[in-house]
C-alpha cells in the first residue's frame, strides 16, 4: 500500500466534519509550502539596531532587579 492509499483510507474513516478540517489544513500546507518560518533569537531581533549586550551587562541588570525584591516570608 502506498502512502497516498494509506492517507485516503484513513480519511475515509473520518466523519465528514473532520474531513473538511483536514482539507483546510492540506490547503494551508500547499499555500505555505509546508515550511515553518524560522524563529529569531533575541539577538537577531535587535541586530539591526547595533545594540551590544555583554554577559556583564546582563549580570548587572539582574543584580539591580533582585536588589529590591521583597525577601520577607522566605
Amino acid at each position: 500500500m502506498t502512502l497516498e492509499q494509506s492517507i485516503l483510507e484513513a480519511i475515509r474513516t473520518l466523519p465528514q466534519e473532520k474531513q473538511r478540517e483536514l482539507l483546510e489544513h492540506a490547503k494551508q500546507l500547499v499555500q505555505t509550502g509546508g515550511a515553518k518560518k524560522p524563529r529569531k533569537n533575541g539577538k537577531g531581533l535587535w541586530a539591526d539596531l547595533k545594540v551590544s549586550v555583554s554577559a556583564e551587562d546582563i549580570d548587572e541588570v539582574r543584580r539591580e532587579m533582585w536588589e529590591n525584591f521583597p525577601r520577607e516570608g522566605f
